[in-house]
């Protein structure tokens, strides 16, 4: 009696077990393949399109394709322009980006020809771009691509004397970046109301989250180190993308949508690489992937990956001083372990970042540091 009791009550929670898990990868797989609406102007992909490839274009005009890639490092403020607030507040906070990644591509440069400080160095920047986006509140890509400067900068091939030079590759253009923002921003205040800009104060555990954040780049970068993966920052970028998440629900969407978008866009970089571009059609590719990138960006993060993949190939290696044909193969391998890498690394700093363990010994530090330097 007893036994068909228990086939019983099993087979009565047995379906209600198979639903509930239907209705989570349901609901997950929704979640995964949601396309969102954009948020922006449809013309800001344009803009950012045009302000980060025009260097692109100058240097292979003059055959130093290189130089202008460099420029373009700098030019990628133009993604951190707010679409709100007044003139003056959108062009300080482009200025300010565009000193921060000026500095960070700058200290990787010099830290570069002192091997043993090029971690410490990149965990100082990792904390300054976290606490700074952090603060001020910059949606994505907020400190990105001034990570992603330092963090190149510190393994590209650059002399010691070439340093001031390829640092004045970024200003200029920052400095073009900033003139095309100024004019947009023109253009959107005319074109559209104002939109008040966000009032800055500091929240709790700003410092602690930084810190964490820039604690695990970090990991992630010198665990590339060791392991003597060629192209180590690729590491730090993607533990930063997936870390950013503040919900543990949505690094893991985050999660698949840069494994799933690196996949495809390992093809789609192999492919590329299998033309044999001249500097004008790396000119020419890296202003479509750049417009396919902003338009996706905000609508399905997996797809821009698609594009992000071959952009950063494009930039780490046809930004080095000397230019030499890419290895598609080897670097299609060395991309995707170096993913792997960082999305593992993510994670786990995603954990950490929701861990009372962690977060009561950072909130203890935070309050005394506030208390000592309010």
């Amino acid at each position: 009696m007893s036994a068909l009791k228990h086939e019983e009550k099993r087979a009565s929670w047995l379906p209600a077990l198979f639903a509930r898990i239907k209705i989570l990868l349901t609901g997950e797989l929704d979640h995964l393949l949601t396309i969102n609406r954009s948020q922006r102007p449809w013309h800001m992909p344009i803009i950012a399109a045009i302000a980060i490839s025009f260097p692109v274009f100058v240097g292979a005009y003059f055959d130093t394709l290189s130089s202008g890639i460099k420029a373009s490092l700098g030019a990628m403020i133009i993604l951190n322009l707010p679409l709100a607030g007044t003139l003056p507040y959108r062009l300080v906070t482009v200025m300010a980006w565009g000193f921060a990644m000026v500095l960070s591509f700058s200290l990787g440069l010099i830290a570069q020809q002192v091997p043993w400080i090029r971690l410490p160095v990149f965990a100082l920047i990792a904390f300054c771009v976290v606490i700074l986006g952090r603060y001020y509140r910059q949606p994505p890509p907020a400190g990105l691509f001034v990570m992603m400067a330092g963090a190149i900068a510190l393994f590209i091939p650059v002399p010691l004397a070439q340093v001031l030079s390829a640092t004045g590759l970024v200003m200029l253009g920052s400095g073009f970046s900033m003139l095309l923002a100024l004019l947009y921003t023109l253009f959107l205040l005319v074109t559209r109301p104002v939109v008040p800009a966000p009032v800055y104060r500091y929240e709790s555990d700003t410092i602690g989250d930084s810190l964490i954040v820039a604690g695990f780049v970090s990991v992630a970068l010198a665990i590339a180190v060791l392991l003597e993966m060629p192209y180590p920052y690729w590491a730090a970028m993607s533990c930063f993308i997936i870390i950013q998440g503040m919900q543990l629900r949505t690094m893991w969407i985050k999660q698949l949508h840069r494994i799933l978008g690196t996949v495809v866009g390992m093809a789609v970089a192999g492919w590329m690489l299998s033309w044999g571009l001249s500097i004008w059609g790396v000119a020419v590719s890296i202003l479509l992937m750049m417009l396919l990138i902003e338009s996706l960006v905000d609508r399905h993060y997996g797809m821009a990956v698609i594009f992000i993949t071959p952009l950063t190939i494009f930039i780490a290696e046809y930004g080095s001083m000397t230019v030499v044909p890419p290895v598609a193969d080897a670097i299609i391998r060395a991309r995707m372990l170096d993913t792997a890498l960082g999305c593992a690394v993510g994670l786990c700093g995603g954990l950490a970042m929701h861990s009372e363990r962690v977060r009561v010994p950072l909130r203890r530090l935070e309050n005394w540091l506030l208390s000592r330097f309010s």
